[in-house]
């Protein structure tokens, strides 16, 4: 059992020795200093893991992440998501997109092209003039 002091030099001996690794952040002040915002959206996805069969397989897999882009990128770009998959699910299979790929541009989460009922209706509050 390591005492209080034993597991403080520990610790202090592990961040000179990999000084130069942990101050990589640095190099873009962009970037959090921790990954807790990361791991609480990946959380969920984690936890269910068990309960999709479907990706047990490489192919499962592969759609799978595909799933969860398609979410947390909508997420990122304050759409309904249930209503963004939705949206998608309605127009890509008329839309002609193998024969012309430039047409997935307008389904993109960023795009301007979205219908309103894709975004997150957001109630705002108001200034008071005086």
């Amino acid at each position: 059992m390591y005492t209080t002091n034993e597991k403080l030099t520990q610790t202090l001996g592990y961040c000179q020795n990999q000084r130069k690794y942990l101050e990589t952040y640095l190099e873009d002040g962009r970037l959090p200093i921790s990954n807790n915002y990361c791991e609480a959206n990946i959380k969920p996805f984690a936890t269910a893991r068990r309960a999709w069969l479907f990706a047990d397989t490489p192919r499962g897999a592969f759609a799978n992440g595909v799933l969860y882009t398609l979410v947390e990128s909508a997420r990122a770009n304050e759409l309904d998501v249930y209503e963004y998959l939705k949206h998608l699910l309605t127009e890509m299979p008329n839309n002609h997109h193998l024969e012309d790929p430039s047409v997935i541009d307008s389904l993109l989460p960023w795009s301007k092209e979205l219908p309103e009922q894709c975004h997150l209706k957001r109630n705002r509050k108001k200034c008071l003039k005086h």
